[in-house]
């Protein structure tokens, strides 16, 4: 079953497409230290604002220029590429675990308990998020962990509202109830069976989620409440680029180009995960 649902996807050009990218990123995340080729955090002001090599006064030293610090802007994309991915992969890892799992137990338990979750998810999902974020990060303080924390408490419901559905669903179904006439308590019920049947909408809602992630992370650090500005963000690249646009458009096009080729390549693999689990879509 697993490998014909992989072949399906393989089928899909543009999903596979996605997948080689993301995987490109996150192999250009983890040897940073020896894929770039400076310091990402220091500069020379003898070398501020230089541009990228293929345009006149750049140089083959700094491929993409240098910012208003004279910091290489290839090294700080490559670095960023961490804190994008440690943020994106933490928050889908924590509010799909707890909105995942709070998703199973009100599902197939009902009643008071349901009632109680289901509120607390749609008065998590009412407050404004961008309000929300603010508030907590100017709280907390700057930071990845805190970050990551953040984002996740403002993800769980979407993960929490479609497993809920979803085991609503399959606790009707004939497997559970046979379980249930052979005793199986109802942890077991839920954590192994349902789950089980419910884990490829979690994969499909996960991979949406990290690109939404990703994305939420650029813009807090953008608006300076995400990742502490002594280390490398794209969104903190773009924020300090922003004033240099007329002169060195370069600062904000890079990063930029970065998220957007990230995201698009998360999407696209989504997409064709989506189509490749679809039973409706298999042939």
């Amino acid at each position: 079953m697993r490998s014909r649902t992989f072949k399906r996807l393989l089928r899909n050009k543009w999903a596979t497409a996605g997948l080689v990218v993301m995987v490109l990123y996150v192999l250009v995340a983890v040897f940073a230290p020896w894929l770039a080729p400076h310091d990402p955090t220091q500069g020379s002001l003898r070398a501020r604002l230089r541009p990228p090599a293929w345009l006149e006064g750049g140089s083959a030293q700094n491929p993409l220029g240098t910012d208003q610090l004279g910091r290489d802007t290839l090294s700080q994309v490559i670095y960023g590429a961490r804190s994008s991915l440690r943020v994106g992969l933490g928050v889908v890892l924590i509010s799909g675990l707890v909105g995942g799992g709070l998703g199973l137990l009100a599902g197939y338990v009902r009643g008071t308990t349901d009632d109680f979750l289901s509120r607390l998810a749609d008065w998590t999902l009412a407050f404004p998020f961008l309000i929300l974020a603010i508030m907590l990060m100017g709280m907390l303080g700057p930071g990845i962990t805190n970050l990551t924390l953040v984002l996740s408490l403002a993800g769980w419901p979407h993960f929490f509202r479609l497993i809920r559905g979803e085991a609503i669903v399959e606790s009707q179904k004939a497997y559970v109830e046979a379980a249930r006439a052979m005793g199986r308590r109802a942890l077991p019920i839920m954590f192994s069976e349902i789950a089980r049947n419910v884990f490829h909408t979690f994969m499909v809602l996960a991979t949406i989620r990290l690109g939404i992630a990703i994305l939420s992370e650029a813009s807090l650090s953008y608006l300076g409440f995400g990742v502490p500005p002594r280390v490398p963000a794209w969104g903190t690249m773009i924020s300090s680029g922003q004033h240099y646009v007329d002169s060195a458009w370069w600062l904000s096009a890079v990063p930029g180009a970065a998220i957007l080729v990230l995201v698009l390549a998360v999407n696209l693999f989504g997409e064709g995960l989506r189509d490749a689990l679809d039973p409706r879509l298999q042939h």
